[in-house]
């Protein structure tokens, strides 16, 4: 079980840090049709750039490195409880050595266990087979995109496509507006699981199942890719692109299983997963528990950096976009300036701010001066040196949208002038911009080690109790990058690619399944 411990240890760092090769493919293929010069082309410039510092820092790709969920095949007799004592102690110290974040939080009392381990987490599926190996695969499903899964019961009235029935047709229309309501929140351009029939919880089950799936395998079921080929196809005809900022990559894979069902029943899950793609696996002996080989590593590794020169040189060509740099304390005047589309660089001093921070400044005051200050919705990976100096480790954006109930009011109370995230927000921090003079910068989700390195030195905390990610960590920056998409004079990139993308949506609304 030492042994065993040992390789879940290594399952899970990989996991982690070292991007399969079978996603990577798909990156560089989306990057390889993107128009360059585009918002689309420069988010994906930054991830090819973070999956290579990843590899390079063995540190996590995402710094929401997710729930961590197990699925292990054993054979007849092996000692289930003994390896789910290993896979938690192999859990505790991945955290401690900051592979993962700590991600297990209470959900009565809020408190943070500050190892990943606590009911219900890590997720571990067991499954019996008669082969002498142990296969154990590892998926690393962050919140911002597991909070995009969707699950549908037929019929339905669909926006933009009308009724979805119980049929081919219908199941069709489900899945093409589970990639539309996800936009750029779940980290676009990102892959799908879909699991048709079932009951509530295993038609979900059965759409996560689908992601341990290779990228370009061929589903059995003739109808089923037929139904993935139309899907891939078609998605990415949206718009939404990558972050949701337009483009033509949105969707990169799409694997669908079906499963028997009640007859009162009908249910379509959609498992959505961000670009950040984490999911690797092992065969072990099952004596030893020594790993024999490794799953989703097979093939030509895809030489990201090459990807990147051709992209930059082409982007060279298509000319410059408008860059403006800012530092702390910012004035009304200077955001006012902003438009959507400009490149914001900023320089000096931002705070961290999640959903425990936005909740407590409704009703506290805050723990520094926020006037001028910038504020980003970020929950960093931390490490605590032997002189108890905090450095960060990986620090890329969280979905934004979580604060909109809070975010316009706190930027006025404070005269906070800059917010920082992925997503976008809704038409209340729209008019709080306008009222108050503020932006919203649009981070590259995911490029938690691109964003890292621009972290210069950690310059204190406060509010630790609310455990590391959600406290407010205050960080000096340099040559940080994010894309005013939300400006002070009502305009909204966000909002532009939902209207369109869902014009789009319409046009698929007549049958196309018999």
């Amino acid at each position: 079980m030492k042994k065993f411990e040992e390789s879940m240890y290594q399952l899970i760092v990989e996991t982690s840090t070292n991007l399969p090769n079978d996603v990577r493919r798909a990156i560089a293929k989306a990057k390889a049709k993107e128009n360059a010069g585009t918002r689309a082309a420069l988010s994906l410039s930054t991830i090819t750039e973070n999956i290579g510092m990843a590899d390079e820092n063995v540190s996590p790709i995402c710094q929401d490195t997710g729930m961590p969920t197990f699925e292990v095949k054993v054979p007849v007799g092996v000692n289930q409880i003994e390896m789910k004592k290993a896979i938690y102690a192999a859990v505790e110290r991945a955290t401690k050595d900051t592979k993962l974040r700590p991600n297990s939080v209470d959900s009565l009392t809020g408190k943070n266990s500050g190892n990943n381990l606590g009911e219900g987490t890590p997720v571990i599926h067991f499954e019996q087979w008669e082969k002498d190996v142990i296969d154990v695969r590892l998926i690393l499903k962050g919140g911002g995109c597991e909070n995009k899964n969707i699950q549908y019961s037929l019929p339905a009235e669909l926006e933009g496509l009308g009724r979805a029935g119980r049929d081919l047709d219908g199941i069709r229309k489900c899945i093409m507006h589970s990639v539309y309501q996800a936009q750029g929140q779940g980290c676009s351009a990102g892959f799908i699981g879909v699991g048709i029939g079932g009951d509530r919880t295993t038609s979900y089950s059965l759409a996560k199942e689908q992601l341990f799936r290779t990228v370009d395998d061929v589903n059995e079921n003739e109808e089923l890719q037929k139904l993935e080929d139309y899907v891939l196809e078609n998605a990415n005809k949206l718009g939404i692109g990558t972050m949701g900022f337009g483009g033509e990559a949105t969707l990169l894979g799409c694997k669908i299983g079906a499963m028997n069902r009640l007859p009162a029943s009908f249910f379509v899950s959609v498992a959505y997963n961000c670009w950040a793609y984490r999911r690797l696996g092992v065969i072990l002996d099952q004596e030893t528990g020594d790993i024999k080989k490794w799953l989703y590593k097979d093939g030509e590794k895809v030489d990201l950096n090459k990807v990147e020169q051709e992209v930059a040189a082409a982007e060279e060509s298509a000319g410059e976009v408008r860059e403006v740099v800012l530092e702390a304390p910012i004035t009304e005047e200077q955001i006012r300036e902003l438009k959507v589309g400009d490149v914001v660089i900023i320089n000096g001093m931002m705070h961290t701010g999640r959903d425990a921070i936005h909740h407590h400044l409704m009703d506290h005051d805050a723990p520094i001066d926020l006037n001028g200050q910038v504020i980003y919705h970020c929950g960093p990976v931390m490490m605590k040196d032997d002189q108890g100096e905090w450095h960060v480790k990986a620090a890329g954006p969280t979905t934004s949208i979580r604060e909109e109930p809070y975010q316009g009011d706190i930027m006025k109370k404070f005269g906070i002038r800059a917010v920082i995230g992925k997503g976008g927000m809704g038409p209340k921090t729209l008019k709080a911009l306008g009222e108050h003079g503020g932006v919203y910068l649009n981070a590259i989700g995911g490029a938690a080690q691109y964003y890292a390195d621009c972290i210069k030195k950690v310059k204190g905390v406060d509010l630790l109790e609310f455990g590391i990610p959600e406290a407010m960590w205050h960080l000096e920056v340099e040559g940080f990058a994010a894309i005013v998409t939300m400006d002070s004079h009502g305009n909204s990139l966000h909002a532009d690619v939902d209207k369109s993308s869902l014009e789009k949506l319409a046009q698929f609304k007549e049958p196309v399944f018999k």
